[in-house]
């Protein structure tokens, strides 16, 4: 009975979590869409929440956005640069632009410039101008159609800066474009020659949106707040404002703050805003020294924070780990991720007290120690990263040990290494370790297909929702061993193989032959589950 009102349409909100639940699942969304009419505009809706961002690298969906520019747009676009209705679909089921809920900026500049170069029988003078003015058209059509967008992500880099005037005018202009907006992403992806012009834009946010519930900011080239004003007003003014400003801020990602100070940003989570709103803190490849000073006195003013995530940062050192280890407000060291051996005294300290705690965890290199101290204290780990570790006996066999011990627990896991060495032990001696049941399995090795072969063998009682694989030996050819153990005992649910030179997905014919069997093949990158993916930094 529920099943048929649920397909009939009578239980709307039902269906669509459903149809949610598909939503990294393209093939399935389009079979959702042949259903019945709500299922179809349910799913529409979704596929075209984020289109920027589109994995086909298939850009004709601008021509579906410039269906509804203006009359009067569509003939200026002709008459410049040549580019005519022939290109506009004769008509749309739908208001897409309506749609949009995701709009990275530099992925939109990207996909309009993708575009453009495709279209045939553009005028040099249309190729070199006519991004420019699609970028304001497609911009004022998104504002027209009253766009209620969700997230934000703005990446300063050169190429941004060339569009970046006339976009920040559009929406200065209509600041209900982005004043409730859920989560922003500020990228500083390179050094720019004007970088303070790009602080009337963040001053503009925190002046006009305080509904931000998810921060992320990025800060990959090499700042230096002793000598340059300009970053020293980013750290001390711009950041603090922006979470200060914040009425329900519950998550904040700090990624790639080298020589960045975080302290001023750290100290603004202590205002009253944040203090019962955020719950988790993400520590991304920044250097832990800066913040220790003033890690006790925020964290003891946040009242319900409830995990933090400590992602390959360097200073993880006994310090940091005193500071965090006597504060007292309860929290959970969710994630922990390290590449640094001489850290391994400091983080057994770490584990003996949030060990228990500890779901997500990565690690490589010489690690032996680091291991025993896993199995000692951590007992809930699903999401285990073993990547270049070295084939030393001990390393190999203290590591097996770890994945027996949390199988109860373990329900994605990758190892990664081009050591033949160390890749042909794991296929021997993986498969019979491995609980019952995976999410996901990912091997990035190099091996031939008897490698193979053996590890399938041995795991043939292992059920696979997600298993995806990238050989690193060229000359091999493993897919009538995938196909024999895999394939025809229907072992995976969703299926990726690189073959270095090839990837499974592009093999049509093959992907038609696994589909027979119910196995749906995905290219690797996008099947993969990256640790950055599964915690959701970004």
């Amino acid at each position: 009975m529920t099943c048929s009102k649920i397909f009939s349409g009578d239980l709307p909100e039902l269906t669509t979590e459903i149809i949610r639940y598909f939503r990294n699942d393209i093939s399935t969304l389009y079979s959702c869409i042949l259903v019945n009419r709500l299922w179809c505009r349910l799913t529409i809706k979704l596929l075209w929440e984020n289109p920027f961002s589109n994995p086909t690298k298939n850009h004709d969906f601008i021509n579906v956005f410039l269906y509804h520019l203006t009359e009067d747009n569509k003939k200026r676009l002709n008459d410049k640069y040549g580019i005519n209705n022939n290109l506009y679909p004769s008509n749309t089921l739908f208001n897409y632009p309506s749609f949009i809920k995701c709009l990275n900026i530099q992925k939109f500049l990207w996909s309009i410039k993708k575009w453009v170069a495709n279209v045939k029988n553009l005028t040099e003078k249309g190729y070199l101008l006519s991004s420019q003015d699609i970028n304001q058209d497609l911009f004022k059509t998104f504002i027209k159609n009253e766009v209620n967008l969700h997230t934000f992500e703005f990446i300063v880099n050169r190429k941004c800066c060339n569009y970046f005037d006339s976009i920040f005018e559009l929406i200065k202009r209509n600041p209900n474009f982005i004043c409730n907006i859920k989560n922003f992403k500020l990228c500083f992806d390179e050094k720019v020659a004007n970088i303070t012009k790009f602080y009337s834009f963040l001053k503009f946010l925190y002046s006009n949106c305080n509904s931000i519930s998810s921060l992320y900011f990025k800060l990959f080239f090499y700042f230096n707040d002793n000598s340059d004003i300009t970053t020293t007003l980013l750290s001390k003014e711009y950041l603090p404002k922006i979470i200060r400003s914040q009425k329900n801020l519950k998550k904040i990602s700090f990624e790639g703050c080298v020589n960045f100070s975080l302290y001023h940003s750290l100290l603004s989570l202590k205002n009253s805003n944040c203090s019962n709103t955020l719950n988790t803190i993400i520590f991304h490849h920044i250097n832990l020294r800066g913040i220790t000073s003033t890690l006790s006195e925020v964290f003891e003013h946040l009242n319900v924070l409830e995990s933090i995530h400590i992602i390959y940062c360097s200073s993880l050192d006994t310090d940091f780990v005193e500071q965090i280890n006597n504060i007292t407000k309860p929290f959970k060291l969710k994630s922990l991720f390290i590449s640094d051996k001489s850290q391994i005294e400091s983080i057994d300290l770490l584990l003996q007290k949030h060990g228990v705690y500890l779901e997500n965890f990565g690690c490589g290199s010489e690690s032996k120690q680091l291991f025993k101290s896993i199995m000692k204290y951590c007992t809930k780990i699903k999401y285990f990263d073993l990547f270049d570790l070295d084939d030393s006996h001990d390393n190999i066999t203290t590591a097996f040990n770890l994945i027996q011990i949390i199988a109860q627990s373990l329900n994605y896991l990758s190892i990664e290494s081009v050591d033949i060495e160390f890749s042909s032990i794991v296929l021997r001696c993986l498969g019979q370790m491995l609980p019952a049941k995976l999410e996901y399995l990912n091997l990035y090795l190099m091996f031939n297909s008897k490698g193979l072969e053996t590890f399938l063998n041995n795991s043939r009682n292992v059920f696979i929702k997600k298993l995806s694989i990238r050989n690193e030996m060229q000359d091999d050819d493993i897919l009538p061993c995938i196909k024999k153990y895999i394939m025809e005992q229907r072992r995976v649910k969703y299926l990726a193989v690189d073959f270095k030179t090839k990837d499974l997905f592009y093999l049509k014919d093959e992907v038609k032959e696994f589909k027979l069997y119910d196995i749906v093949v995905q290219n690797y990158d996008k099947l993969a589950i990256y640790y950055y993916n599964f915690i959701g930094i970004y």
